[in-house]
């Protein structure tokens, strides 16, 4: 049976039996060989049928980035369901949404997570120590036939089912299936050449895409899964020290992750095979100084292009230090099994070297959107191919243009949907969530860039409310709903928003955000306020733009991002002149918390 015609359960069932001494996950919580892994995630796959899982199923996967997640999501696909990810950080509102838009049949889930959703959901598959330790299957149900608890998968059955923002206002399911995912590493195979011999890293958070190639790409080839704590991934020097630690050869990264990373004085990383750019726009500029101390041949980086609904990745790109000098977003020649055609406003294709919008086809298009038939029928078209033939593509709202390499060249959007931290985030989805409010009579949220990458989201918002009342409300309700990377850093209200001949929002003629800028939350002036939470404070409110912060409200509720609260940290510890770890922050950063850590640190000899 060809490679593209198998599944994800039987690749990684032949991995596990080839190498099932060799360690397969390293996380916090220890290792788990490939013997390990396959005894405990099928005791899970056991459960879950019980529970009704099977082909045509979802189950949902709220697990910490633990060995426990690799578990619970190999023992959803070993089930015969598809995984529907769902990142334990997300709002309880946007988790339990999630989990009703895909009418899940049971939960994978913690002990300590699994308080949050008793009665919410169908069953709750809970991973608990004494499972995970003896790795046995619970016994089939009375009159349950062997052959009928395990059907497997087939090849057209979901893998999974990962939400992106929508411009409906609701967020909207991706389904893939096992096919799409196989027929990335074959189509990937040689040009990367991954064997057991590789180490890498899960950086990225399962509901997002980017996390389907770090995941399955060591488990499918015998090599070793080290997932990045959270804590760890928000702190670059934390993060060298890992990769260094682990040995780690392939390193995926967003642009503006990697550009952290870079600035932090990397020192050669002897292990490091390949660094792969995905999820954001990628300026090979910005790489020079990365080029000019450890060359371009180890390890090498490469930029795929790529979306949800065509299976992660669509395009490969090496890059060198000559491409520094060059203009422009490179991203390279379609997967060997896709196609890339660029086609004018009224559908018709453009000359080569003439902008225009991308239009995808091939084996790695998604089944489609989940519960979204409207939807669907606009994205994915059937059109007719350079060819003639007439072909199921997808339409991606990206403009590329043809490079004289034989190439595409990425140049933007033609909507008005944003790129934040390797995210897309339709604006629709936090507009809808600010009209909630009875007193917004109109809302836009756009992209404001900060510098170095630090690009956030700047709502305004039409109302007779006073700002002062107004955002602060807002804030909470953001926060309520919508993952941190979508949540607005600012407000600006406004009587009314201005408006194009058409009578549409003039995105262009939205004032200066500067002078009529209100917080995401502002407080009164807080009696008992400690010099050192005074200085703290002031520090703040310049990288955050507002004209106040309080004294016990997170730094990333008025509107920061993991690029700010770098950049605040270190101004802080400069300020201080301490060398106070990040981690400090993990339980909460807030004012409070940090002027605490910098008093102890400052008393301590």
């Amino acid at each position: 049976m060809e490679s593209g015609q198998r599944t994800l359960v039987e690749l990684f069932e032949e991995t596990a039996a080839r190498f099932p001494d060799r360690v397969a996950v390293t996380a916090d919580d220890g290792d788990l060989t490939y013997r390990e892994l396959d005894l405990r995630s099928a005791a899970v796959a056991g459960r879950l049928r019980e529970a009704g899982a099977g082909p045509g199923s979802l189950v949902g996967l709220l697990v910490p980035r633990t060995g426990a997640l690799a578990v619970g999501l190999l023992g959803i696909v070993r089930s015969g369901a598809g995984y529907v990810p769902v990142d334990p950080e997300y709002p309880e509102e946007r988790i339990a949404w999630t989990l009703e838009d895909t009418d899940v049949t049971a939960l994978v889930t913690t002990t300590a997570l699994a308080k949050r959703f008793t009665g919410s959901v169908p069953d709750l598959v809970v991973l608990s120590e004494d499972e995970r330790a003896d790795g046995k299957a619970t016994p089939a149900p009375p009159g349950e036939t062997a052959a009928t608890r395990r059907t497997p998968p087939a090849p057209d059955d979901l893998a999974y089912v990962i939400h992106t923002s929508g411009s409906t206002g609701l967020p909207k399911g991706v389904q893939v299936e096992h096919r799409q995912v196989v027929r990335l590493f074959d189509v990937t195979r040689d040009l990367f050449g991954f064997d057991e011999h590789d180490v890498w890293t899960l950086f990225h958070s399962v509901a997002f895409d980017f996390s389907v190639w770090e995941f399955w790409g060591p488990l499918l080839t015998g090599g070793r899964l080290v997932v990045v704590p959270r804590a760890v991934a928000r702190v670059p020097a934390d993060l060298l020290r890992l990769l260094r630690a682990e040995r780690v050869t392939v390193l995926n990264q967003t642009p503006s992750a990697f550009a952290r990373l870079a600035a932090a004085g990397v020192p050669p990383l002897a292990d490091l095979r390949w660094v792969v750019f995905g999820g954001e726009r990628l300026e090979p500029g910005s790489l020079r100084g990365w080029f000019d101390r450890h060359g371009d041949t180890r390890p090498r980086l490469v930029t795929m292009y790529g979306i949800t609904e065509a299976t992660v990745h669509a395009s490969f790109r090496p890059l060198t230090a000559a491409d520094c000098a060059r203009p422009g977003s490179p991203i390279g020649r379609p997967l060997a099994d896709l196609a890339f055609q660029v086609l004018d406003e009224d559908g018709g294709a453009v000359a080569d070297g003439t902008p225009g919008e991308l239009y995808l086809s091939g084996a790695g298009l998604a089944r489609g959107y989940l519960n979204r038939p409207a939807l669907e029928k606009e994205r994915f078209l059937e059109l007719p191919g350079p060819d003639g033939t007439v072909r199921r593509c997808y339409r991606t709202g990206d403009r590329v243009v043809a490079l004289p390499d034989g190439g595409y060249g990425y140049l933007g959007r033609t909507d008005d949907q944003l790129k934040i931290r390797g995210h897309r985030v339709e604006p629709g989805e936090i507009e809808a969530v600010l009209l909630a409010d009875p007193a917004v009579s109109a809302a836009v949220a756009v992209a404001r860039d900060h510098g170095e990458d630090d690009v956030r989201i700047l709502a305004y918002v039409a109302s007779d409310a006073p700002a002062a009342d107004l955002a602060p409300r807002l804030g909470e309700r953001a926060a309520a709903v919508l993952p941190a990377h979508m949540r607005p850093s600012g407000y600006v209200v406004l009587p009314e928003l201005p408006l194009t001949r058409n009578g549409k929002t003039d995105r262009r003629g939205l004032p200066d955000p500067a002078a009529a800028l209100a917080p995401v939350a502002v407080t009164a002036p807080e009696a008992g306020v400690t010099p050192t939470e005074a200085r703290i404070a002031g520090i703040w409110r310049e990288v955050l733009d507002l004209p106040d912060v309080g004294r016990d409200t997170d730094f990333f509720d008025l509107g920061g991002t993991s690029l700010s609260l770098l950049r605040m940290f270190a101004e802080t510890n400069d300020a201080f002149g301490t060398d106070l770890d990040i981690t400090v922050l993990i339980d909460g950063a807030t004012v409070a918390t940090l002027a605490r850590h910098i008093d102890t640190a400052l008393a301590t000899p």
